[in-house]
């Protein structure tokens, strides 16, 4: 079974989902990681604002904070790879990396042509 762990910024709260104003792209990252745990990937959070040690004590998070700061955040590891580093991924991307199927990314085109205009 593959994991992902997930190294993320400061928040307020364990998802980033929380506050006056959300940021879309953490939302839309929370939903896709809910979606994983539902295929069966383990999906681990930690947040630097409330684990800082989890941070410190692997070796290459340590090193991308140092050269980069919380700018190299959110980092990503599959199986205890770095996968991603800096930026929220598509679901396609997480689906990819779980080795799970992404339905959104297939498409929806009809089989036959439409009798509609």
């Amino acid at each position: 079974m593959t994991t992902l762990t997930v190294y993320d910024p400061a928040m307020c709260c364990s998802t980033g989902v929380c506050g006056p104003r959300v940021d879309q792209h953490i939302v839309d990252f929370a939903a896709d990681l809910d979606w994983l745990k539902a295929q069966g990937t383990q999906v681990r959070r930690i947040n630097l604002g409330q684990e800082p040690a989890e941070f410190v004590a692997n070796p290459e998070v340590k090193a991308l904070l140092e050269d980069g700061g919380e700018a190299s955040l959110p980092a990503i590891l599959r199986d205890g790879t770095l996968v991603s580093h800096g930026r929220y991924p598509s679901r396609a991307e997480l689906a990819d990396w779980a080795g799970v199927a992404d339905v959104t990314a297939q498409s929806t085109a009809p089989d036959a042509p439409s009798a509609c205009c």
